[in-house]
């Protein structure tokens, strides 16, 4: 109780330091939606002790009804966070709890408890995401083109004249992300017409998780005021590149926060500890049920498992392998110490993605998994024959094939826990089967361009 209260003097101390008015009470339910309530630091005792309160039926899938109580969102005061681009305003990550317990299906509490689990084995998750996302004005008949009207060319990525139109946005960003302290070391515009990224360092699963919520209300904001759409939907264009979320993890030492993943005697010439490769072997295995929580939307299977696009080129696999530096993978290994996971996109909720990840690469250090020799080739190009031979597994087709690989894998129904209503990875199923057949039940232009007067 006497360490609470320093934190909370602490917290107090620097939110006035800081001249913060006003807070952001924050969490995200299963879809990532960033769910909010605006608190004036007039009432910060009572935020910290009793929480916000909200309605959890409203908020989103929950897991509650509308005769349930309300969930209580208790802030965590180390994701504190001053919001540069509106300073009188800092943002804190909140807990979920219903009748003074953690609520078991909150993303953030079954991450938290995943990260309680690996740190009883002294191991934490530590992780770095790409965001792509793209900024899009909306023309009026109401369909979406990239944001500046004169980025069309073919090859987009790197262009020197796509980031310089875009500048003001993309300086203001990185100058913001380093400001929170995040530390921004690249811009660039990516694959897409109207398509950027903007890198910044890496932390514990958690802390990651936290930023990446702030970073997606950031873009959204500073896109809103000039009269823009950000986006991270996986494929916003059928002609052009999607929006990706690559993971890279490592695991370290809890008690020395000394890296585990890298070794100086790899014999597959990697840089990987066996650590890591059993970790890797574990993802590996549990990839058709992961893809479910990596790529949690219907349009996410526009992006992956697909040909190229017009503009550029693809970068989502399509099969389950890895390799070293070699984009063709799920899992490409670009540096020993770490590695990168290609398969997530920009729907992706950090807090399931991370905590499904660490369950996975656990169960494969504890069975001692072996993810086999890499794999060199061109996996774009190599023939369906030759993929069929190797028993290279391609990856689940749509959300519907992705959900039911979810609710047969044990390790990640463990891993995502259970609650009042059953276990979450049922739920989540439910949520994204219902989801699947209100998208596709609908009848597109493209359907009537093809069936029409076909027979």
């Amino acid at each position: 109780m006497k360490e609470e209260h320093i934190v909370t003097e602490e917290l107090k101390a620097r939110i006035a330091d800081d001249g913060v008015e006003f807070i952001y009470a924050m969490f995200v339910e299963m879809h990532g939606k960033p769910c909010a309530k605006l608190v004036p630091v007039t009432a910060i005792d009572d935020l910290l002790e009793v929480g916000a309160g909200f309605a959890g039926f409203a908020a989103g899938p929950m897991s509650q009804t509308p005769a349930d109580p309300d969930i209580l969102a208790l802030p965590d005061p180390s994701s504190y966070t001053v919001l540069p681009w509106q300073p009188n305003v800092a943002a804190m990550q909140c807990d979920a709890t219903v009748e003074g317990e953690e609520w078991p299906y909150a993303p953030r509490v079954i991450l938290k408890r995943a990260v309680a689990r690996a740190a009883e084995q002294n191991l934490v998750l530590k992780s770095g995401v790409e965001a792509e996302y793209s900024m899009l004005h909306r023309n009026d008949d109401g369909s979406f083109r990239p944001a500046d009207e004169r980025d069309t060319s073919m090859l987009p990525c790197y262009d020197a004249r796509g980031l310089t139109t875009m500048l003001d946005h993309l300086t203001t960003v990185s100058r913001h992300m380093d400001a929170m302290g995040w530390g921004n070391y690249a811009n660039d515009h990516e694959d897409a017409n109207g398509q950027f990224e903007q890198n910044f360092g890496y932390s514990d699963a958690l802390t990651t998780s936290d930023r990446l919520v702030v970073l997606r209300l950031m873009m959204h904001t500073l896109a809103r005021r000039q009269g823009l759409y950000a986006t991270f939907m996986p494929k916003p264009f059928t002609d052009k590149t999607g929006n990706g979320l690559h993971m890279h993890l490592s695991l370290w030492s809890a008690d020395g926060d000394e890296p585990l993943f890298g070794s100086d005697h790899d014999a597959r010439g990697l840089g990987l500890s066996e650590l890591a490769y059993r970790f890797l072997g574990g993802v590996l295995d549990h990839a058709q049920g992961l893809t479910a929580i990596l790529c949690p939307t219907v349009n996410s299977y526009k992006r992956i498992g697909v040909g190229p696009p017009d503009s550029g080129a693809t970068w989502a696999p399509a099969y389950v392998a890895y390799g070293g530096n070699n984009r063709t993978q799920m899992v490409r290994v670009p540096e020993g110490g770490r590695f990168e996971l290609r398969v997530p996109d920009g729907a992706a909720n950090p807090y399931l993605s991370f905590a499904a990840l660490l369950g996975a690469g656990l169960d494969g250090v504890s069975r001692s998994l072996d993810p086999g020799d890499p794999n060199t080739d061109n996996l774009y190009t190599l023939p369906l024959d030759e993929i069929a031979t190797r028993g290279i597994e391609a990856l689940p087709p749509t959300l519907l094939h992705a959900a039911d690989e979810l609710v047969a894998d044990d390790v990640l129904r463990a891993t995502l826990g259970t609650g009042r209503d059953g276990d979450y990875v049922d739920y989540f199923a439910r949520t994204k089967r219902d989801e699947f057949r209100t998208i596709t039940d609908q009848v597109t232009a493209a359907e009537l361009d093809t069936y029409l007067s076909l027979f």
